[in-house]
């Protein structure tokens, strides 16, 4: 199989050339500076398009060729380029053009002229008027761009009602605009590790844990750095529940990301969360936060309450490991077992500290979630 695969990447351009090609036949020569793919590219576009070894690689050739061909016919065709686009299976590169004279320059290079209405950049200013629509009127949408095979503009939301109100909204030419409604739902896809930041409006805290709570991923972090409705970004949720003062600790749903089961340790190194057991009194523990990192202390007290200018705590463990402003919510972990997250603390990192978690089996058990681990 191995010499198979040699030989079929180092021939990639012949294959095409031979099957395929986008330019006239007999006259033009391989490219030489072709880059034959990865095994690693062709074993990946096997498996997710369905097509064999011979199939992808000369799939891979064409695009080579046609991504030099639609540079040079972009020059070539100036002001009437509508745009270009390979076919289904990527033997064709179909090019659009306002300029009925301008199909032989097309036709010269390999690919298919296609007579279009609209240029690309007439395409492209309508896509810009629906980027500055007033903010509503975008918050109901779910996605526009500009679709070169139709020669239109496609805005797509929940309801075509909404599509068609942010094209009214933007005030563009309606018979360029293609609306329908989709159930398509973009979202942020980001790895929930404990340690690592996120943020509410301008403000930033630390992830806890993973946790999921039925099929829903999310995490665990302090109830001060969030009321319930609040939303984060980086990753994108949604604060379900927050308590603080009394507790301190809030759950935080994150439909779309990836729950794993690590906490951001020494230089990056992700620490694995295999249970929750609480740690004793004087064993060691270690706590990640975003601002300064991965740190380690013993435990000093279980049961502890502590009262903040913003009122009292109860139940919280006291550490000497040290945290600073935007560590709060991180990670306490004592060897693989989660022991909760970051409450508040005196001291800093500079000087010595100490500080105080929310344990977190209390907060699994207050929202009914499960602890994410490995």
């Amino acid at each position: 199989m191995l010499s198979k695969r040699c030989a079929l990447v180092g021939g990639v351009i012949l294959a095409a050339c031979l099957a395929t090609p986008l330019s006239p036949a007999a006259a033009d020569p391989a490219p030489q500076s072709a880059s034959p793919a990865p095994p690693s590219v062709i074993d990946a576009l096997e498996r997710d398009l369905g097509l064999t070894e011979e199939q992808v690689v000369t799939r891979l050739a064409n695009e080579e060729r046609a991504a030099a061909v639609e540079s040079s016919l972009t020059a070539q065709l100036g002001a009437s380029f509508g745009g270009a686009w390979l076919n289904d299976d990527a033997s064709k590169l179909m090019v659009a053009t306002t300029d009925p004279n301008a199909t032989a320059a097309i036709e010269a290079q390999g690919a298919q002229p296609v007579l279009v209405k609209r240029t690309l950049a007439e395409l492209n200013a309508v896509l810009q008027k629906l980027d500055q629509a007033p903010r509503k009127a975008t918050a109901a949408a779910t996605l526009w761009y500009v679709d070169v095979k139709t020669n239109s503009v496609s805005v797509q939301a929940p309801t075509v009602e909404a599509a068609d109100a942010l094209a009214t909204a933007a005030g563009v030419d309606k018979s360029v605009i293609t609306v329908s409604a989709t159930a398509e739902k973009p979202m942020t896809f980001i790895d929930i590790i404990g340690g690592m930041p996120f943020y509410i409006g301008s403000s930033r805290c630390s992830v806890g844990f993973s946790v999921t709570r039925g099929t829903t991923p999310g995490f665990v972090t302090a109830g001060h750095c969030g009321r319930t409705g609040a939303r984060t970004t980086n990753p994108t949720g949604t604060f379900q529940g927050s308590s603080f003062p009394g507790n301190d600790y809030a759950w935080v749903a994150a439909p779309g990301n990836t729950p794993r089961p690590w906490v951001r340790g020494s230089g990056g190194a992700n620490v694995i969360v295999r249970g929750s057991t609480q740690a004793a009194v004087g064993a060691s523990i270690c706590r990640s936060g975003s601002t300064t990192g991965w740190r380690c202390g013993t435990i000093q007290q279980h049961n502890a309450t502590v009262r903040y200018a913003q009122g009292t705590v109860n139940g919280l463990t006291r550490t000497s490991a040290c945290a600073q402003p935007g560590d709060s919510g991180g990670s306490f972990i004592s060897g693989s077992q989660a022991q909760g997250v970051t409450s508040g603390g005196s001291g800093n990192c500079s000087i010595g500290g100490t500080t105080y978690h929310q344990p977190v089996n209390e907060i699994l058990s207050a929202y009914s979630l499960t602890l994410t681990t490995g």
